[in-house]
């Protein structure tokens, strides 16, 4: 009989709520523990979704009985702080995007996983849709040629609220890391990383990045054109541009979609694919997978990845002004042209 994976849930937001329906349609899965800052929140979580265990605090979900593995979805500065947590009690984790706020909070976390024996996983959910898995497979074909060059961009109008995990400094606010994160992760997945970098961002009234643009360059001039707002709505769309033809992964591309395939001298060709759920369900299958066969990650979605994907992402807010006083080391210069720095290490 096949083992039924208990899973946990930590931090009860927006995206907790879609993680967990997702849960109900995946097969060996379900929702055993839940824990909030509130317990009546985590109990009326746990009511909705059927969740054996509800915790009124993060730490006491460690001692749950059978608990299999954990879902963080908690704002991004306390992604490694919770992540730790469990893999220093053997839990294993899936940590919501991005992985932490910063690479040398990412290399603690994998620290962590390997000194434990205890399995990590960034969820970037994009990387296992069926889109990003059909993109792959039409560039390993040959049949757009080599790609040249990738435009993506994703921005949405959020309302300004200071107080709002989007737009409050002191949680990770901006939008590099919350949706930025998705042109880079596909510009990295495609090109690897970039030799030169150019960056420029729309620091708001609260101190976050409202907007974020980005133009990386690679090896036999290559580039990737990379776009993120969270003060208007943009196309939200993915151009992979090769030598003998294009993919567009259409909007949302981040999310289940379709894509587009046009190759020179061929009608267009649109691949639709059948979703049964929010689209989470595919990194909780390989999670399971994974744990099954007793791995401390995904070969899909590596630690190395993950590392690159937050180094690329340090790289971009040291050359575009974006910084967190609470987790960056910041010194003021006095050069021209420019007028801040800091370390992320």
């Amino acid at each position: 009989m096949a083992k039924i994976y208990n899973w946990g849930i930590i931090g009860l937001g927006k995206i907790a709520h879609k993680f967990a329906q997702d849960l109900q349609v995946v097969k060996n899965a379900r929702l055993h523990a839940v824990a909030s800052r509130s317990l009546e929140k985590a109990e009326a979580f746990g009511k909705t979704y059927n969740a054996a265990f509800c915790y009124g605090s993060y730490r006491e979900l460690l001692s749950c009985p059978k608990l299999d593995v954990v879902y963080i979805a908690t704002p991004h500065v306390s992604h490694c702080a919770n992540a730790i947590m469990c893999l220093n009690n053997k839990i294993p984790v899936l940590c919501e995007k991005p992985f932490a706020i910063n690479a040398a909070e990412v290399r603690r976390m994998i620290a962590a996983s390997k000194n434990n024996n205890t399995f990590l996983m960034e969820a970037l959910w994009t990387r296992f849709l069926p889109t990003i898995k059909k993109t792959l497979n039409i560039i390993e074909r040959g049949t757009i040629g080599e790609v040249i060059s990738v435009k993506a961009d994703f921005g949405f109008k959020a309302k300004f609220d200071p107080n709002s995990r989007l737009f409050d400094q002191n949680l990770g606010g901006g939008s590099l890391l919350d949706v930025g994160i998705y042109p880079v992760f596909l510009s990295l997945l495609l090109l690897g990383k970039p030799t030169s970098i150019k960056a420029v961002a729309n620091i708001g009234q609260s101190n976050v990045d409202e907007m974020c643009g980005m133009l990386l360059k690679y090896p036999k001039n290559k580039l990737a054109i990379l776009h993120s707002s969270i003060i208007t709505k943009t196309a939200t769309e993915a151009y992979i541009y090769g030598t003998k033809g294009t993919i567009r992964i259409n909007p949302r591309w981040h999310e289940p979609t379709s894509l587009t395939l046009m190759v020179d001298g061929k009608d267009p060709k649109d691949y639709f694919f059948e979703y049964d759920s929010n689209g989470y369900k595919y990194e909780i299958e390989e999670v399971q997978r994974c744990l099954r066969a007793k791995k401390l990650g995904s070969e899909l979605l590596s630690h190395h990845f993950s590392l690159d994907l937050i180094e690329l992402l340090d790289e971009i807010r040291m050359i575009a002004g974006i910084y967190y006083p609470n987790n960056d080391r910041y010194t003021k210069l006095t050069q021209p042209k420019s007028d801040s720095h800091f370390s992320l290490n």
